[in-house]
């Protein structure tokens, strides 16, 4: 049935994905130019603040796995148009909250509803847009789309709030000097309910696989509620434990804990996972063996991480040591978006160059533009060295996004499209996090005992080596094990393999 769609109605159901995506971007960085004047008016103190951003990202990236794996039991429409119409709802609630926790507890229950649209988001453009060059097309747009609107994690310093702003936070720097801080969640309801409304009624129904006409008990079991639920915890406490690690110091109790009990927890799932019917599992221990799968994930490691700390470094760097205004950081910082958004129409290119090679480019790409700022050591060098890094990175870290996420969908079964985009997604909010908190801890280290201390550049060029030697280490993983690709599995192959990987591990059992 969605083979039959017009052109016109498949760019109409791009252009609805792509908002919601949008929106989640959106609601992740629009709040960071309120933040001055929520604190006053709410009388939030710096670490309050810092958790009106921090739990819609902390939610959205822990409940990935469980929206992915709710679109490949049920329809994927239904998760997406709910998700959206959630997040609406939550928006419009918020813009009306005039206390402190309530409003946190919003923006945490919003992360998880965003959460639900991205993999099922993904699911309907695999659907929609079977064959392979349009396919592309989409899914770029839909990674393009979060590369304009991105505002990536921010550092909570204690001289001021620095966050890198693109479209998100244009916007609600608007909403704050003409009008108020409640407009930034009344937009986002206001964008949220007419784009659930359309969905219901553009999105065509979801063709009925044999994974989802399953009795509801069957359905329920297949969603593997115990395992989902212990990953996501163990994320949580991940999450939180690094998002603290930088500020509260990474020896303190409150991150050496969930720390650890997050490392335990995931240990444990993957042994619960192997000892399920793999048809009941959230993720499939086979999946780790799917043709280049795992590298595919490493590398989807990359781009945000990429991204997160040239943007965080350098808002840092010219805010609070050059006295850079925060509209002019913006304008600044304007190459990382639009260069990434260019790129990543680049779908079509696999016509003519393997993906290998493609990732392979985007990686060395990056790297050499880290390189150009490991020299970058005064604010005189923006246009010589730091401009055109933005623009040979963003190139770079877009091409290894786009074609990473196009191979890790060729190379699995479509049924398996909501859990793969889930955890697509997850690697790159992973790397994000991870790789953000380790770089800014390795420039704290490297002041403390630099004479110049933060004005200097000991610190910011220890963290550059960080990162590029973190580039270097995927691509020389992509060069060595990236495999030619081998043809897709059909759902048949991947549930007579899960049948018979049942059997073998009932057969032992007994």
């Amino acid at each position: 049935m969605v083979q039959q769609l017009s052109l016109a109605k498949k760019c109409a159901l791009l252009a609805l994905f792509c908002l919601a995506q949008f929106l989640d971007v959106f609601n992740g960085s629009a709040l960071y130019a309120t933040i001055p004047t929520l604190r006053k008016d709410l009388g939030y103190s710096e670490t309050g603040a810092t958790w009106l951003i921090s739990a819609y990202q902390l939610t959205f990236a822990s409940f990935l796995l469980s929206a992915g794996k709710i679109s490949d039991v049920y329809d994927p429409k239904i998760v997406f148009v709910g998700g959206v119409a959630i997040q609406g709802l939550l928006g419009l609630g918020a813009g009306f909250v005039n206390t402190r926790i309530p409003l946190i507890v919003l923006r945490a229950l919003n992360g998880v509803a965003a959460a639900q649209t991205i993999p099922s988001a993904l699911s309907l453009i695999i659907n929609v847009f079977p064959e392979q060059d349009e396919q592309a097309f989409a899914l770029g747009a839909f990674g393009g789309t979060g590369a304009i609107a991105n505002s990536r994690y921010p550092l909570y310093s204690s001289y001021r709030f620095n966050a890198n702003i693109v479209l998100g936070l244009v916007i609600g720097a608007i909403f704050v000097q003409f009008a108020s801080w409640h407009w930034a969640f009344w937009f986002s309801a206001l964008v949220s309910l007419p784009v659930a409304a359309m969905s219901t009624w553009l999105v065509p129904p979801q063709v009925l696989t044999a994974d989802r006409n399953q009795p509801p008990r069957e359905k329920i079991r297949r969603l593997d509620i115990l395992g989902v639920s212990v990953l996501t915890t163990a994320l949580i406490l991940l999450i939180f434990a690094i998002t603290s690690g930088s500020s509260a110091g990474w020896k303190s109790a409150g991150v050496v804990a969930p720390l650890v009990i997050s490392v335990l927890m995931v240990g444990g799932f993957f042994l619960y996972e192997t000892r399920i019917p793999e048809q009941y599992a959230a993720i499939p221990p086979r999946t780790w063996f799917l043709p280049n799968f795992a590298v595919l994930f490493a590398a989807a490691l990359m781009p945000y991480f990429y991204w997160t700390t040239v943007s965080t470094l350098y808002t840092i760097l010219w805010q609070n040591i050059y006295g850079i205004s925060a509209i002019k950081t913006a304008v600044y910082m304007v190459p990382l978006g639009v260069v990434s958004f260019a790129t990543s129409f680049s779908g079509r290119l696999t016509q003519w160059i393997h993906p290998k090679w493609l990732i392979l480019g985007g990686q060395f790409l990056a790297l050499g533009s880290t390189v150009m700022f490991v020299f970058a050591d005064t604010w005189s060098k923006y246009w010589p060295l730091v401009f055109p890094a933005f623009c040979i990175g963003s190139t770079g870290a877009m091409l290894a996004f786009v074609h990473t996420n196009l191979a890790i969908f060729r190379t699995t079964p479509q049924s398996m499209s909501g859990t793969v985009g889930a955890l697509f997604n997850g690697a790159l909010q992973l790397g994000s996090a991870l790789g953000l908190a380790v770089a800014t801890s390795i420039e704290t280290s490297v002041e403390a005992h630099s004479p110049s201390g933060a004005e200097g550049f000991r610190g910011r060029r220890a963290a550059w080596l960080f990162l590029a030697a973190v580039i270097a280490t995927e691509a020389i993983c992509v060069a060595i094990f990236f495999r030619t690709l081998t043809p897709k599995l059909t759902d048949t192959e991947t549930s007579a393999s899960s049948e018979k990987s049942s059997n073998a591990a009932v057969g032992e059992v007994q």
